[in-house]
């Protein structure tokens, strides 16, 4: 009976129109949360008993079906903090619940996603929100680079644990001489006193010690002609002399150096000789030998570089050295750059890379799972997910000192909200109306 029919398909009306007022009102609710995306509510309609023929037609009503629009992106809000993160794009931050890391297993499985955090170190150093989100990524080697990772797995990923009484050293590996010696000193029949600097470095310890580098110009051959020569010797004063040996074991390098004197490459440096340490490399102007704590790399400048060491009439100038390296320092700040590197720096200016945090991407991000905090989880139809570089492929770049914000809008929700309003009223005037017929029906007499 259509009228009958009319009835159920108005209840379902008010069935499926009482299903947006609750996803406005979640959208509303969150309109100021951050990370959240908003619930859709779309409509469709069921049909009963057509194509039968006969002229009969019975309403079959409307059902309501539900989506979060999780590929949908809020704006970006700029904070003050440096772990507040979100994503310039459509990848996901890797995650785990704090909840987790209490069960003892060394790397956490219940991996969940979510599109931004403000992230701090807890008691124990773990990076979370305060919602109890840990963050995860690659740990770097000692370095800073980060290892060859798998893709498709979070087998590589840790959760992120900051000491909070980090100290960290960097030890020196290169030096830069920008030395001038002084072309009247390399004269055949000059005095020749060698010329020494004393320049500091950091051990694999922090520990300062002293690389020592002398100069003896050579003065043979006839009185007042320019030799342009000199023998440049490196002793390293964390290696000990042996009283018992005649050697000097902290000599560790020993090298002839030969200047220019032509009109248009003159005070340059023109050729290396070595007699003990690591050969010159005349490509890249540097040499290497071996200190007490490992290979150095001593940069001297490429032949002809008036940026290297030079043979001037001038005086001896020592002062334009620099180094790498910095002695113990503490843990001061830490931040996170667009390529998703999380760097601690140090009270010592020294900066450390600890960890990369990849960005996770799947083939459909409105079929993840949505689950409390703004977070969302791999399902049958979102596909499975991969591990991106931040700024590189689909996923975009981390942008770190920022929240991404509610992709609500209220205006469009309020003004949803008045139509589905007008909506439910005209379901219930259809029920109203129903059963309004139904009850002259009844009232008819013989």
């Amino acid at each position: 009976m259509s009228v009958s029919s009319a009835l159920g398909a108005g209840l379902s009306g008010l069935a499926a129109y009482g299903t947006p007022v609750a996803n406005i009102s979640d959208n509303i609710a969150n309109s100021g949360t951050y990370g959240y995306k908003r619930v859709d509510t779309s409509f469709e309609s069921m049909v009963i008993n057509q194509g039968r023929g006969g002229g009969l037609y019975t309403a079959g009503g409307v059902r309501a079906t539900t989506s979060r629009i999780v590929d949908q992106r809020g704006n970006l809000v700029p904070t003050s903090h440096p772990m507040d993160i979100a994503i310039s794009g459509r990848g996901m931050l890797p995650v785990v619940h704090s909840a987790s890391l209490m069960s003892g297993a060394s790397t956490p499985r219940d991996l969940v996603m979510t599109t931004t955090g403000s992230f701090r170190t807890d008691d124990q150093g773990y990076l979370r929100t305060s919602s109890g989100l840990v963050l995860m990524g690659w740990p770097a080697n000692a370095d800073g680079t980060i290892p060859s990772q798998p893709r498709d797995s979070i087998t590589g990923l840790q959760p992120i644990l900051i000491s909070p009484s980090q100290t960290a050293a960097d030890p020196t590996t290169r030096i830069n001489l920008r030395v001038n010696l002084p072309a009247d000193d390399a004269v055949g029949g000059a005095t020749g006193g060698a010329r020494e600097m004393e320049v500091e470095y950091f051990g694999n310890l922090g520990n300062s010690e002293r690389m020592t580098v002398s100069f003896t110009p050579a003065v043979t051959g006839a009185a007042g002609v320019q030799t342009n020569r000199w023998t440049m010797e490196i002793r390293d004063s964390a290696i000990a002399n042996d009283p018992a040996t005649p050697a000097d074991e902290s000599l560790i390098g020993v090298y002839t150096l030969e200047f220019d004197d032509s009109q248009a490459g003159g005070g340059m440096l023109a050729n290396v000789t070595t007699t003990a340490g690591g050969a010159y490399n005349s490509a890249t102007g540097l040499l290497t030998v071996s200190g007490a704590n490992g290979p150095m790399t001593i940069n001297l400048g490429r032949y002809g570089d008036s940026q290297g060491i030079t043979q001037l009439s001038a005086s001896f100038s020592p002062a334009n050295v620099t180094k790498n390296g910095s002695p113990v320092g503490n843990l001061t700040a830490l931040e996170i750059d667009e390529n998703g590197y999380l760097r601690a720096a140090y009270d010592t200016g020294f900066t450390r890379t600890l960890y990369q945090v990849p960005l996770v991407d799947v083939p459909n991000p409105n079929g993840l799972i949505a689950m409390d905090n703004q977070t969302y989880k791999i399902s049958p139809r979102s596909g499975a997910f991969y591990l991106w570089n931040a700024g590189d492929g689909p996923t975009g770049a981390i942008a770190g000192y920022a929240r991404e914000a509610s992709t609500t809008d209220v205006a469009a929700e309020l003004t949803d909200l008045i139509q589905t309003q007008r909506a439910y009223t005209s379901n219930a005037k259809v029920i109203q109306t129903v059963d309004e017929m139904l009850q002259e029906t009844a009232n008819l007499k013989r």
